[in-house]
């Protein structure tokens, strides 16, 4: 993979994330990128979107913020709890169902507020606990078991299955287990972007539900301090998606998509890199403030910068 992004520290580079960066065009085509496009990786939650399209082709009853939620990596805010609530409401559940591990928020705000309120692990805090009762929705719709819902020979999860080998073309070129317990499907590069790029042009009623919900929630697909929030929010129209292990996907309405993968998972050099990438594009500034900066002694000595 080739370098994406240096750490300079009093004027020497003391560390370098390699990676891939592919953008394709409205016809899917590779028109720029950085390392090789064919590389395969597990997308973890940029999955989420093809996962909310299988579920809404299913007959997931979902708009607005509980679709936006069914999308998420949420950090735990309460508001963004109250809606995963609200789903399993519909289901006729409450959190027992569902099967993410417990786990503290992402946000070490939320983590804070948790303690202070006297609370502790519990699967509704764990960041997918959206896209978990958003499956749990839709099997009951479906009249589909859900104690066991997660496994992979599960109808719904079947049909994940079949909607990701449709969007990304070609089946999955690995089957793992994700951080949530579901299963986990690889793809290359590539196919992501074209995936990415095809939901995002909303060309099917389904596909337009999802786009609009993440458009006009984007607080709900992470949270109001987050990387997703901040770039959905600077480009009207497009949507966005961070994954664990430093992948990002950004689809823009025409159908164009951009997706990076930090070799290392360092996610210190996610955000940096797919700015640059958006800017070398022609789109506007997106790095949020303040910027990556290194410090020595409590004072900026250093940047964290593009290497392209």
């Amino acid at each position: 993979m080739d370098v994406l992004v240096e750490v300079e520290r009093s004027g020497l580079v003391e560390s370098r994330h390699r990676g891939v960066l592919v953008h394709v065009d409205p016809a899917g085509e590779v028109d720029w990128s950085i390392g090789d496009p064919t590389t395969v990786i597990f997308p973890r939650s940029a999955n989420k979107p093809i996962q909310a399209l299988a579920m809404l082709e299913a007959g997931l009853p979902l708009d607005g913020a509980e679709l936006a939620i069914a999308t998420s990596s949420h950090h735990g805010e309460v508001f963004q709890l109250e809606v995963v609530r609200a789903v399993l409401a519909r289901a006729g559940l409450d959190e027992s169902a569902l099967q993410t591990p417990a786990s503290w928020p992402d946000s070490p705000h939320e983590h804070a507020r948790v303690i202070r309120e006297g609370g502790g692990k519990a699967p509704i805090l764990m960041d997918c606990s959206g896209k978990h009762a958003a499956m749990l929705l839709t099997c009951v719709g479906q009249g589909w078991s859900t104690h066991d819902y997660l496994d992979p020979g599960h109808p719904l999860q079947q049909r994940v299955t079949e909607v990701f080998t449709r969007e990304t073309g070609g089946p999955p070129a690995v089957v793992g287990v994700d951080g949530c317990g579901a299963p986990l499907l690889a793809t290359s590069v590539l196919g992501l972007a074209q995936a990415i790029g095809h939901i995002a042009t909303g060309g099917t009623a389904e596909s337009r539900r999802l786009v609009d919900a993440i458009t006009a929630h984007p607080t709900h697909v992470s949270g109001t301090r987050s990387t997703e929030r901040h770039f959905i929010t600077a480009m009207p129209g497009a949507i966005a998606k961070t994954a664990a292990e430093s992948t990002m996907v950004v689809g823009w309405p025409d159908g164009s998509a951009l997706v990076g993968k930090v070799e290392d998972g360092g996610a210190r050099a996610l955000t940096v890199a797919m700015a640059r990438a958006v800017e070398v594009l022609g789109g506007p500034s997106v790095l949020p403030e303040p910027r990556p900066v290194v410090l020595g002694g409590g004072r900026p000595v250093g940047e964290i910068r593009p290497a392209f």
